[in-house]
């Protein structure tokens, strides 16, 4: 049996800072600083305007005039529904999310382990049991349903009400939602206009096609919403969880430019020079930054290889750097999946500088292992303009990769 965790408008919540901040006034989620101007998640009041997500801000102010545009937090979202993932993991379930506020997971075998009560947990507010007070707000009003798919515990789950779990057992639970729903799966959202204008108003309408004439017009997306409409779903893809490594960076004032460029280097170093890495490479990372204007940017990095070598680092995250739609009063850098250990490369006829390394890196481990990660230092120039003779240069965890001759 699967089991669907539905935060509805999680994004927003977490944007307000909680979800009784979305009862009064009709709110919406404003467009990312130098994105498309298109409002993300909107309010039940907004909505009664016939505001939703993906909307142009122009048509959605034109709409309802006195709509409060709420700044995105994007790095708080990913923040807090960190937490709720690794909450429903401690449960020991194996969590699939496909989006912030929906993760999915299979309950067979934690039946036994929980007595039976793994749902009832859940809908009484297991999510929100501990933690900041921020957060209870946020995962709060968690909704839950189940079924033997991921799609029909999802469609249970939305049309569930807080702490009353809703079960859908298959196609004929299905019949009569409407194909709407298909707009919660990113591979058939943009198939429920073409349906709406067909005259498809409900998945029983759609599941009683003929699969032939549903593949004809609509391939492969069309396919998999027939097989949704029909009760059947590919299985659960469970994420795997991993150690978080995060470090940030305070600017002294609000970084732009050249002295953004070095702050990224700083944090590079000092997050190569961390003990819990064990001389692992990084394969994918998350930069993000809080904006000195408000809010919050953030944006995922996959190498095409697994990284070790801080100069190409920054070549690689500079340049996403650049992107930075503010200047930024907090930077930070996070590594949200390892690669295998770093492999050390020599070139041919160069025996003698490779025992040097080799010996300039063991040094460096004893001494640390010694004294800390302080141990072993080198000199970082931050601002040599500067009046400030504080501000000049830094110290930075020394690596021997990168040591000059």
């Amino acid at each position: 049996m699967i089991v669907c965790v539905l935060l509805d408008r999680f994004e927003l919540a977490v944007a307000a800072g909680g979800r009784s901040g979305l009862l009064g006034e009709p709110a919406a989620l404003a467009p990312e600083p130098g994105r498309e101007l298109y409002v993300g998640e909107v309010s039940q009041a907004a909505g009664t305007f016939g505001i939703h997500a993906g909307m142009r801000m122009g048509e959605a102010l034109a709409r309802c005039p006195r709509l409060t545009l709420v700044p995105p937090d994007p790095m708080g979202v990913a923040e807090a529904w960190e937490r709720a993932l690794a909450r429903l993991e401690s449960l020991g379930a194996a969590v699939e999310s496909l989006r912030p506020g929906e993760a999915c997971f299979d309950a067979a075998g934690l039946q036994r382990l929980h007595s039976g009560q793994v749902v009832r947990m859940l809908a009484d507010g297991y999510l929100a049991a501990h933690g900041s007070e921020r957060l209870r707000k946020v995962l709060s009003g968690a909704r839950i349903g189940q079924g033997p798919t991921r799609f029909c515990a999802m469609v249970a789950a939305h049309g569930a009400r807080v702490r009353r779990p809703q079960r859908v057992a298959g196609a004929s639970d299905l019949a009569s939602r409407p194909v709407e729903l298909l707009r919660r799966r990113s591979e058939t959202a943009a198939l429920v206009e073409a349906f709406e204008r067909l005259g498809i108003t409900t998945l029983g309408e759609l599941a009683a096609l003929s699969r032939g004439v549903v593949a004809d017009r609509f391939g492969p997306p069309g396919l998999l919403a027939h097989d949704l409409a029909r009760g059947r779903d590919t299985p659960l893809r469970p994420r795997r969880p991993g150690e978080l490594l995060r470090e940030s960076l305070e600017l002294p004032e609000s970084g732009s430019g050249e002295q953004l460029g070095r702050a990224l280097g700083l944090l590079i170093d000092r997050l190569l020079a961390r003990r819990e890495r064990r001389g692992r490479t990084l394969r994918a990372v998350v930069l993000s930054a809080r904006l000195v204007e408000g809010g919050t940017w953030r944006e995922r990095v996959v190498f095409r290889e697994p990284l070790a070598d801080p100069q190409r680092m920054r070549m690689v995250l500079g340049g996403r750097l650049a992107m930075l739609p503010a200047p930024a009063e907090t930077l930070l850098l996070t590594v949200e999946r390892f690669g295998p250990p770093h492999a050390e490369e020599h070139a041919l006829f160069d025996d003698g500088e490779v025992r040097r390394d080799e010996r300039l890196r063991e040094a460096v481990r004893q001494a640390r292992a010694v004294a800390g990660p302080d141990a072993a230092l080198r000199v970082l120039e931050i601002d040599p303009d500067s009046r400030v003779p504080e501000r000049r240069v830094v110290l930075t965890p020394f690596e021997p990769f990168t040591a000059g001759p």
